[in-house]
């Protein structure tokens, strides 16, 4: 089993910057490849970012490329999500996740093991 806890949501204004870190717990996840997920209400749970085990490779949703990064740390068995030039679309309920599927799968959310609780990122206009 694996425990993943989402930290550092919050409220923002349109244009600032907010860094998410996702501490996974139970089991070492250096091997697994990580995801970031969002859902904003009365919509569907969507993807966001991912990098594969070795941090080697990343991908990036349309919408955030360019202004979201996704990194990770296997030491701290810990994955970040940088999120710069924040759009009140941006809102939504974050989730981290983790899969021992290939990266070219890595973008749907039936494919992950565990999920976190998710944490709340409020952007204002």
């Amino acid at each position: 089993q694996v425990q993943l806890v989402e930290s550092g949501g919050g409220l923002v204004q349109a244009g600032g910057s907010l860094r998410l870190s996702c501490a996974a717990s139970g089991r070492t996840v250096s091997t697994y490849t990580m995801g970031w997920f969002r859902q904003a209400p009365g919509k569907e749970r969507e993807f966001v970012a991912v990098i594969s085990w070795n941090a080697i490779s990343t991908y990036y949703a349309d919408s955030v490329k360019g202004r979201f990064t996704i990194s990770r740390d296997n030491n701290k068995n810990a994955v970040d999500l940088q999120m710069n030039s924040l759009k009140p679309e941006d809102t939504a309920v974050y989730y981290c996740a983790t899969t021992r599927s290939a990266l070219a799968r890595a973008r749907t959310p039936a494919v992950y093991d565990y999920w976190g609780q998710g944490t709340q990122v409020t952007v204002s206009s």
